[in-house]
């Protein structure tokens, strides 16, 4: 596999592994500190959550989550070079509960919503490229997506107050992003 990026797992039983990923236009790893953070927020034990990363990239948040004990992670990845490295990348991990979906987010969150069934998912990691309107894009489907009382990570290029029906309890930023933590506003009708 050629690549030029790495990044590491920081936490769980999968600590310290390293991800390899080509390098793509638009990829860019949630950093070490910001994943930190993110993990100290919603707890090092995600045991039983079911977990999807929409714009899995390197893969760093969806393994994170694994790594934590999650008992089903879905990375969705729609670049096929990409997607090759995040399957090399499970080859020999200790983990079965991780699957690779190689489309695009838009054609998972519409195959997923219109299954009829309900929601799937306890946290879902939403990292779009930035500058394409993924946000506004995939508005409509979180609520098909996510469970009620379930949990959205956000990272955009601007702070977030609310998305949809998505209320921000928790927030914080570097230099290149902000990122949010968000919950189901329940007064809305």
């Amino acid at each position: 596999m050629n690549t030029t990026g790495q990044v590491r797992i920081i936490g769980g039983k999968l600590r310290k592994r390293v991800l390899r990923f080509p390098s793509c236009a638009g990829l860019r790893p949630t950093p070490d500190r910001v994943r930190e953070t993110l993990f100290n927020w919603l707890g090092q034990d995600l045991t039983g959550l079911t977990c999807l990363d929409l714009f899995a990239g390197s893969g760093a948040l969806g393994i994170e989550a694994a790594s934590r004990g999650a008992k089903r992670v879905v990375l969705v990845e729609e670049n096929t070079h990409i997607a090759r490295a995040l399957r090399s990348n499970l080859i020999g991990l200790p983990t079965t509960q991780i699957e690779v979906q190689r489309t695009d987010a838009l054609s998972y969150a519409i195959a997923v919503s219109s299954s009829k069934r309900s929601p799937a998912y306890d946290l879902l990691f939403l990292d779009p490229p930035f500058g394409q309107h993924w946000l506004r894009t995939l508005e409509p489907y979180l609520k098909n997506l996510l469970k009620s009382n379930g949990i959205l990570y956000v990272e955009a290029e601007t702070p977030l107050s609310e998305l949809s029906d998505w209320q921000c309890y928790k927030s914080g930023h570097t230099m290149q992003v902000y990122y949010h933590l968000m919950r189901r506003n329940t007064e809305r009708g």
